[in-house]
């Protein structure tokens, strides 16, 4: 198996492979049958080879997703249950449910598992959900397997949305705006290389793993630990938002203009304007369909008078499922319950400005709210780094 986008020969073979679809978007055209042998080619090298039962899982898991969408459109056009869409909902995150629990039950429940299972997941369940919505007016059985398969984002993201990709499936760009896309690719792509392959590779090798060392032989109350903070949250942003430029200038390159996931997320200065800057394509689709959703619920249902009660609970909720799709141990879940507090504490104060016009507000406060995004920020990824398992329970 080879993890997408894990080195330059990937980028290279990637880019080889593009040149004739690049030649059909330069003449207005969309190659799809070759887009489709392409995607069959990358995904036989990220899920062929020794493990062989990723790509088996995959095919399965496509096929159950697809039965349940097609299914679920078709008995939607006649009645609209709401006990029927939420068994969907359940049934669709149904394998992502046993991939992440079986682990805990038995060594062989890595066969139920696949690389890149959680974003798939969300393209499925925002299927659903825009069915039960009546946005979603037709089903193309065609449609649903590109965007479920569209290998340059299937391990990691971003999360598109389906009626966005559909529309540029079958309409490619015109000449003059592909070549704007065309630039923009490949300056992401090699912004890609600057921030995975030398910021992120040298900060891990040289910085990260000689202060996580030294950090657990002083304890947490050293300077070792702060210097590991700092250093492995640069490199979780380098790392991931150098593959997401890949994913995003990959596509792209194939015409496809999917959005992109980080805007200077260090730069925030609150922590609400900093999910809207980090990893946006998983933050706006949580917002979209868990939290909206749910607060939508709990105002229906008049579960709670206070708007504010109704607002804290749903962060709560929100960032708890959040910390708990990273993975079932007390690290990630303090994470997302971290998260959860400091998006209501965040609002609490933005409530208290609307309400103090006198306090001030110029350049050093913008300054310090910037200094304690990132300082909140980091201290929450020591968190979801488990260092602290290690420090005081190993």
């Amino acid at each position: 198996m080879s993890i997408p986008y894990n080195g330059p020969m990937y980028l290279i073979l990637l880019f080889i492979l593009l040149i004739p679809l690049m030649i059909g978007l330069l003449r207005e055209k969309r190659y799809l049958v070759y887009q489709n042998i392409v995607t069959l080619v990358m995904l036989y090298f990220i899920f062929g080879g020794s493990n062989w039962h990723q790509g088996i899982a995959i095919i399965g898991y496509v096929i159950w997703q697809w039965l349940l969408i097609y299914g679920y459109f078709t008995y939607r056009q006649k009645a609209n249950n709401s006990y029927v869409f939420y068994g969907v909902i359940l049934l669709s995150l149904m394998p992502l449910l046993l991939s992440k629990t079986l682990p805990l039950l038995t060594a062989h429940s890595s066969l139920l598992g696949f690389l890149g299972i959680s974003y798939l997941t969300f393209k499925a369940v925002q299927m659903a959900m825009d069915i039960r919505d009546g946005l979603m007016k037709k089903f193309s059985s065609r449609s649903f397997l590109e965007f479920m398969l569209f290998f340059p984002t299937i391990s990691s993201g971003p999360i598109d949305r389906y009626r966005r990709f559909e529309k540029e499936l079958y309409v490619p760009p015109t000449r003059d705006k592909y070549l704007t896309m065309f630039d923009k690719g490949i300056f992401m792509l090699v912004m890609g290389c600057l921030y995975k392959f030398i910021i992120a590779y040298y900060l891990n090798t040289y910085v990260v793993e000689y202060m996580q060392k030294t950090a657990i032989l002083n304890g947490f109350f050293s300077l070792n630990t702060v210097a590991y903070m700092y250093s492995y949250s640069l490199y979780l942003f380098f790392d991931f938002a150098g593959y997401s430029l890949f994913a995003v200038g990959t596509s792209y390159l194939m015409g496809y203009q999917i959005p992109i996931n980080f805007n200077k997320p260090f730069a925030s200065p609150n922590i609400k304007e900093f999910w809207n800057r980090w990893h946006m394509s998983l933050s706006t689709w949580f917002r979209d369909y868990v939290f909206m959703r749910l607060v939508f619920t709990l105002i229906k249902k008049k579960v709670f008078k206070s708007k504010i009660v109704i607002s804290n609970i749903s962060y709560m909720a929100l960032f708890l499922l959040m910390g708990v799709w990273h993975g079932l141990t007390w690290y990630y879940i303090a994470y997302g319950v971290f998260h959860g507090v400091a998006i209501i504490v965040n609002d609490a104060w933005l409530r208290y400005k609307k309400k103090n016009q006198k306090l001030p507000s110029n350049w050093f406060t913008y300054g310090l709210a910037i200094f304690i995004t990132f300082n909140t920020v980091c201290f929450s990824f020591l968190i979801f780094s488990g260092i602290l398992d290690t420090m005081f329970f190993k």
